[in-house]
């Protein structure tokens, strides 16, 4: 099968090697020509060190030419990108051609998920999402990994199946895709105030308090969105969650982890230029969703308040004993 991946960052390489695995012929683009440079001169990318890319992945800076006679599209650009890369792609999309979202997030200003954003530009029935705990440097390790796949058309559940299962990397298949949105969405956030806690040094005990209660909010917001609750004990919930807030591979919860220890301001300010933290620009828009809708998520409202306006990390620990 022919693939082609846009974005170039850790997760997009990574999944590439999936694809290479299983013996697909996979094209990358990236609008940064300087980023096209260094991969295809050295093999490498800083974002995920000691993995070689494969000599036959192939980059290019032309969306066109990467996506060209591809039977399967895979996006994996941040969140904030994804409008642009939708514009470009509506273009140039044939009606045959599946979509595959990987990117995680909600888009600041409007509060729409991914696969909304692309169907501002782009009307096809061919969209699925993936999500689920997987970390790009433990993928290209080849060990066992699990994620669940969302799309509402068999043709392109099939389509994904083959492109990326086999012995190492499972799929899951459900019809809620917004659950599955907002559970790789969210999980980032709750990452970042999981992390606030390690860095207050409270042990696991209250991480696994933290990470029960928030489950059960995020459940409620799936329904309220008009998801499926269950989504919430897929790879893309509990799996998902599980794993980034408990792990300093992390950027969100390594981030979380400065806050609680109160490094200095410019210190953290530092990190989050020199970072991308998914967690901090879904903060953002979720808790302008929640408010808009009118949805009652206080763990949102008080992430915020700590991360955005300065508020005393030790609310946390208040916060869980006195919820509801």
């Amino acid at each position: 099968m022919k693939i082609a991946i846009l974005g170039t960052g850790a997760y997009g390489i990574a999944l590439a090697s999936v694809l290479k695995h299983n013996q697909h012929t996979v094209s990358m683009w990236s609008k940064f020509s300087t980023e096209i440079e260094e991969l295809e001169n050295t093999r490498t990318s800083s974002k995920l060190p000691n993995y070689t890319i494969p000599v036959d992945i192939s980059f290019t800076t032309n969306m066109k030419e990467a996506i060209l006679d591809k039977e399967l599209i895979v996006i994996a650009v941040p969140a904030a990108f994804v409008d642009d890369v939708a514009k470009e792609l509506n273009s140039i999309l044939e009606p045959n051609q599946h979509l595959c979202i990987a990117s995680k997030g909600i888009e600041n200003d409007t509060c729409l998920f991914v696969d909304d954003v692309i169907k501002k530009y782009i009307n096809t029935q061919n969209l699925a999402v993936i999500s689920g705990p997987s970390f790009a440097v433990d993928i290209v390790k080849k060990i066992p990994i699990g994620l669940s796949l969302g799309t509402k058309n068999k043709d392109t559940a099939t389509i994904i199946v083959q492109a990326f299962q086999n012995e190492y990397f499972k799929l899951r298949t459900t019809e809620d895709i917004k659950g599955i949105e907002i559970c790789g969405a969210i999980k980032n956030v709750i990452a970042i105030a999981s992390g606030i806690l390690d860095g207050m040094q409270l042990p696991e005990s209250t991480k696994a308090m933290f990470i029960t209660e928030s489950l059960h909010d995020i459940k409620e917001l799936i329904y309220k969105l008009g998801g499926d609750k269950k989504t919430i004990l897929s790879f893309a919930g509990f799996g998902d969650l599980l794993l980034t807030c408990t792990s300093p591979k992390s950027r969100n919860f390594s981030f979380g982890q400065l806050i609680g220890k109160k490094i200095p301001k410019d210190e953290i300010e530092d990190y989050k230029c020199s970072t991308t933290i998914e967690g901090l620009y879904t903060l953002k828009s979720i808790y302008q969703l929640t408010n808009d809708q009118n949805v009652d998520m206080p763990i949102i409202d008080l992430i915020y308040d700590i991360v955005e306006n300065g508020k005393n990390p030790e609310e946390l620990k208040h916060f869980l004993i006195e919820k509801d």
